[in-house]
């Protein structure tokens, strides 16, 4: 039987699959609409994103413009500098005169200002424990923030990339370093030796002995640190031990430590420190204001025919009191505390000493009775924000091809020294940029020879050309004699040093050999080889070469034998009210803190 199709269901069949290709269709109109939209917000996202993170970049640029000009102010004038340069700061931002590229940003300082980067002192100067790096040293920091805020002149509004730097400037004094050399540090071939203190070299450590070596605290240099081959001594002949405690023992590449004098810190630069200023200087320059000149409370100068002490005891320091003899042969009538008749062999230099020669004691005397009333007013006394404590002295007379001026302290038992702050005495140093000696124990009351207590010991420092220490036996008729006749007795020294040495030269350190550490202290007698100790507490640092005494170091037997060396770190240099007066200060720049702030903030305590 035929049965015939309906044709309503043909058309039905046709109607469902139309409006399924309507449907899908839609769908996909939908789909790809929030495809392209999906698309052109991630392109948007994308380009805000590139947007801010050029933003920040130029951001962080303007910051560290700023710290650059920081840098060089710091070295060069210390924070005095900084703190004077803080307005001229606000105005630094990356320029199209450097790189056109600058000029697709507008910089502020998010606070409104255009054209500026915010500068701010964060934390005020205060003597503190250092971090990183300097950890166990203490310092005079001073915390600074600087923001910036950076957007694109024809980007999207409101993208702005803001960053946030904290600085920490850090003035560290030289003497909370039991050993800083600037340049080249040898232990080469020492003997047993134990450093109490931190350890820093602008330069390389070589070290290297059959004896023992041990490091209490961190060694730090901006080279190396290891044993080298040096002064005709293989590194397999190097067979003591090497110890450091410290956490970490060593570190190497660290950052240079320099004098803000406004030059880099070559052996000449620095050694501008002892020397007077030339005609003109200011004193409120960077390297005026380091010189131990200016910084004295009183001057010492010596020449053919006169002697002359300026003293800053007048209300006005700029107008000092001068006192001058005219007569050397009765120069001690004027300054009882001085000779200028002394002479003596110095047998590592084959020369014969002229020496202005400063007793010690009576210096003290005829300070307390002279130099504290001015004598153009009797009744107006030396001002305590000027203390007599620093002395410098300058033996200029001529010489010939076989004499050598030179300054000697003798009767330094006890050293003039007046009250500071709390009453804490302030000690007393003595500069030149003559050759120095030393003669019999220094700053070493009675009672407390061959010790390292140093609490009756006053803050106390010694800058020189090169320094040399003569024991208490010394006596300068035998100082031309065999060695034999030259017998040394214990002898303790408390004072800091700055000094020059005879540099090492050649491929190995042979030609000729600065000595090491061991001799930076020159010695002329024969200390028994060991029978006989040299005690020194103090803070050891070179800086420059010697430019005056200039022979360069012989091993023992020519003209000296070699001591118990008990050289130990003076932990009062640790408190900022028992330095030394006149203490030079190394500069550092340290990154406190790093941030991304929201736009228009200066107050943001996120890291």
């Amino acid at each position: 039987m035929r049965i015939l199709s309906n044709p309503n269901r043909k058309h039905a069949a046709r109607g469902y699959a139309l409006a399924s290709v309507l449907i899908l269709s839609a769908v996909a109109i939908v789909v790809l609409a929030g495809t392209m939209r999906r698309s052109d917000v991630t392109a948007s996202l994308n380009q805000r994103n590139n947007q801010f993170v050029a933003c920040a970049n130029a951001a962080e640029a303007a910051t560290e413009k700023v710290i650059a000009r920081m840098r060089g102010d710091y070295l060069n004038g210390g924070d005095v500098s900084v703190d004077n340069g803080l307005a001229s700061y606000a105005a630094t931002v990356p320029t199209s005169s450097e790189d056109s590229y600058w000029d697709n940003f507008t910089f502020s300082d998010a606070q409104g200002g255009t054209g500026k980067t915010y500068v701010g002192v964060l934390s005020n100067r205060t003597y503190a424990p250092l971090d990183s790096q300097y950890y166990g040293l203490s310092g005079w920091r001073t915390v600074y923030r600087i923001v910036s805020n950076a957007q694109e002149k024809n980007g999207a509004p409101g993208v702005v990339g803001a960053v946030q730097q904290d600085v920490e400037m850090d003035s560290i004094p030289v003497f909370q370093f039991a050993i800083f050399y600037n340049g080249l540090l040898e232990f080469t071939w020492a003997a047993p030796f134990t450093v109490r203190g931190r350890t820093h070299a602008n330069g390389n450590i070589f070290t290297g002995s059959t004896a023992n070596l041990k490091f209490l605290d961190l060694v730090t240099a901006t080279g190396i640190v290891q044993k080298m081959a040096w002064d005709g001594y293989t590194v397999k002949q190097m067979n003591g031990s090497i110890t450091y405690t410290g956490h970490p023992g060593y570190s190497t590449n660290v950052p240079t430590l320099s004098l803000p004098i406004g030059a880099t810190n070559t052996a000449d630069a620095v050694r501008e420190i002892i020397n007077p200023p030339p005609a003109g200087e200011s004193v409120d320059s960077s390297i005026g204001e380091a010189r131990y000149y200016n910084k004295a409370g009183m001057l010492l100068l010596v020449s053919n025919s006169t002697v002359t002490a300026v003293i800053k005891s007048s209300a006005d320091d700029s107008v000092p009191v001068t006192i001058t003899c005219t007569n050397l042969a009765t120069v001690n009538q004027t300054f009882p505390f001085l000779s200028l008749t002394n002479t003596f062999t110095d047998q590592r230099e084959s020369k014969t000493i002229l020496a202005t020669q400063i007793y010690m004691d009576s210096l003290g005397t005829w300070l307390g009775t002279n130099v504290y009333t001015d004598p153009d007013s009797p009744t107006t006394k030396h001002p305590a924000s000027n203390p007599m404590n620093v002395l410098y002295v300058s033996d200029n007379r001529t010489t010939t091809t076989t004499q050598l001026s030179a300054v000697r302290l003798m009767n330094g038992t006890n050293l003039p020294s007046s009250p500071g702050v709390g009453g804490t005495p302030t000690g007393f140093t003595v500069a030149t940029p003559n050759p120095l000696y030393v003669q019999g124990n220094y700053n070493c009351p009675p009672g407390y020879e061959n010790s390292t207590n140093t609490s009756h010991s006053v803050p106390a420092s010694l800058i020189s050309d090169a320094l040399t220490i003569l024991s208490s036996n010394w006596q300068d008729s035998k100082s031309s004699g065999s060695l034999g006749s030259r017998g040394a007795a214990n002898t303790t020294v408390n004072a800091a040093i700055i000094t020059g040495i005879v540099y090492s030269g050649g491929s190995d350190g042979s030609s000729p050999f600065s000595g090491g550490v061991m001799n930076l202290p020159r010695l002329l007698e024969d200390w028994g080889n060991g029978s006989v100790k040299l005690t020194l507490n103090t803070s050891i640092v070179n800086l420059f070469n010697s430019v005056r005494a200039t022979a360069p170091f012989q091993n023992p037997g020519l003209y000296y034998y070699a001591p118990t060396r008990d050289f130990n770190f003076d932990l009062n240099f640790k408190d900022a009210t028992k330095l030394p007066p006149g203490t030079p200060t190394l500069g550092v720049i340290l990154r406190a803190g790093w941030g991304t702030p929201p736009p228009n903030n200066t107050t943001y305590a996120g890291r």
